[in-house]
């Protein structure tokens, strides 16, 4: 009978899929190439925010999973399988970054100088596979024919990195923050870059801070005729205008919403700082943040939770223990810049809002989520650094279960919920037979100390197992300026 099962689920996973073979450049950073691979007696944590269940095995073949359940009812294996004891480890599906960029901040950004960020062609999809991120959106491009050019590298197996789904470039209003992005001339220009760039391969779209609500109704409205999608992170536009004019998803959450601020004017972005300050002294079990929620809600607008950028502004976070992997992986001016404002922040910390925005920020996420909001997870790997891909990830997680998530909700927001929101969830994003075989093995038991997903041991897409510490290895000193 076990046979029987295991034959249905193994032609099944023939049907679905063919995986590729693994070229030479991923070779160097494969550790697990075989076509079946039986994971036995592993703890699995299946994304779909369901406790964790002791001793399972999951059978994998051809990149697709195809058997999951009890270990004393796995089917056998096929003879040639590989076979892995994954005996007090834990097995969870593969992250779905839905705020990840692969361009990061340059260093020595000093006063007068052009704010330029560097496209990390090698090493920021190299940290996002290590991290456990198989699949990423980049959340708006500074060099978006770049970043399309890396997804067919990756696509093709040349390079290794998650699977892509690249947003087209900033539609940014005026001014722009920086002559990286190209500034909006009005409503027609608005579409026309959703347009173009939509034929050549963006999936989604991102406005930013000064677009005028004009501009990103127009934008809205290209986007869907195209059937794709549009998030923000705003300033001129509030939350809840942007909800009325139909956008689907919001970046960061209420601590970048301006509408609270009684100082903003109709279009215009106020700053940053004024409106934060006027938001500190809110409360977020209050009506008016309570109302926010309610009509995101009632819109279908889904936030995308970036908690580990928002702690780098809370003076004296995150731990240094934290950075010292941030610290290896980085470029050495890099690294002076960070801890040269992170010590700056900290000197500065009496007068700082931060620390109250990030715990508002915190149970406004967990408020959204228990009204029936979608909230998905990125790190956001900019600011003035200290995120980087893959480790931010994975900090988002730990983060949100400080905000009061147990750690398989925490889990599902950073997997199955970036799935549902690019409508891929039949695909991937929760650990089910029909799945792509996109997993994090990881040496412990998120479901008990959270800490633990740092702990990977191999990162499995579409069925491939990579090494973590090779690819981390492979661009050590790097990230920063490549």
């Amino acid at each position: 009978m076990r046979e029987g099962v295991w034959m249905w689920a193994w032609l099944g996973g023939v049907a679905l899929t063919a995986r590729a073979e693994v070229g030479a450049g991923l070779q160097p950073f494969v550790k697990s190439a075989a076509p079946s691979v039986a994971i036995m007696h592993v703890r699995v944590i299946d994304g779909t925010g369901s406790p964790a269940r002791e001793d399972q095995a999951v059978l994998i073949e051809a990149g697709r999973i195809v058997w999951v359940g009890p270990n004393a009812l796995a089917p056998p294996p096929p003879a040639d399988a590989e076979r892995i004891d994954a005996t007090g480890k834990t097995l969870m599906p593969g992250f779905v970054g839905m705020h990840e960029h692969l361009f990061y901040p340059l260093p020595d950004a000093a006063a007068g100088r052009l704010p330029l960020y560097g496209e990390m062609g090698d090493s920021a999809p190299r940290l996002y596979l290590a991290g456990g991120v198989t699949t990423a959106r980049t959340a708006g491009s500074l060099e978006p024919y770049t970043d399309l050019s890396i997804k067919a590298a990756i696509d093709h197996g040349d390079i290794p990195g998650p699977r892509l789904f690249v947003t087209g470039p900033y539609l940014e209003g005026a001014p722009a923050i920086g002559p990286q992005l190209h500034t909006l001339t009005g409503p027609a220009d608005a579409a026309r870059t959703v347009d173009y760039w939509a034929a050549e391969g963006a999936t989604s779209f991102k406005a930013y801070m000064h677009i005028t609500p004009a501009e990103l109704k127009a934008a809205i409205d290209a986007a869907h005729a195209h059937h794709l999608k549009v998030t923000g992170h705003l300033c001129a536009v509030g939350f809840r205008e942007a909800a009325a004019l139909g956008i689907d998803n919001l970046e960061h959450g209420l601590a970048v919403d301006t509408e609270f601020y009684a100082g903003k004017r109709p279009g215009e972005c106020p700053g940053q700082q004024p409106p934060q300050t006027a938001l500190a002294k809110m409360d977020v079990e209050g009506p008016e943040i309570q109302g926010l929620i309610h009509d995101l809600v009632a819109h279908h607008v889904a936030v995308t939770s970036t908690l580990a950028i928002f702690e780098t502004f809370v003076p004296n976070r995150p731990p240094m223990s934290e950075a010292r992997r941030v610290r290896e992986s980085l470029h050495a001016e890099s690294w002076g810049d960070y801890a040269t404002t992170r010590a700056a922040l900290a000197e500065h910390a009496q007068g700082s809002v931060w620390s109250r925005l990030f715990e508002m920020e915190q149970r406004f996420e967990r408020d959204f989520v228990r009204q029936g909001g979608l909230l998905m997870a990125g790190c956001d790997p900019t600011g003035y650094g200290g995120v980087l891909p893959g480790f931010g990830d994975q900090r988002n997680v730990e983060l949100l279960v400080e905000a009061g998530f147990t750690p398989e909700e925490a889990i599902h927001i950073a997997t199955q919920n970036g799935a549902i929101g690019l409508g891929e969830d039949a695909h991937f994003g929760t650990i089910a037979p029909g799945k792509a075989a996109d997993l994090i093995l990881v040496a412990g038991n998120p479901a008990a100390t959270i800490a633990d997903v740092e702990k990977v041991e191999t990162v499995y897409k579409d069925g491939v197992g990579y090494d973590p510490h090779r690819l981390i290895e492979s661009v050590r000193g790097l990230m920063g300026i490549r």
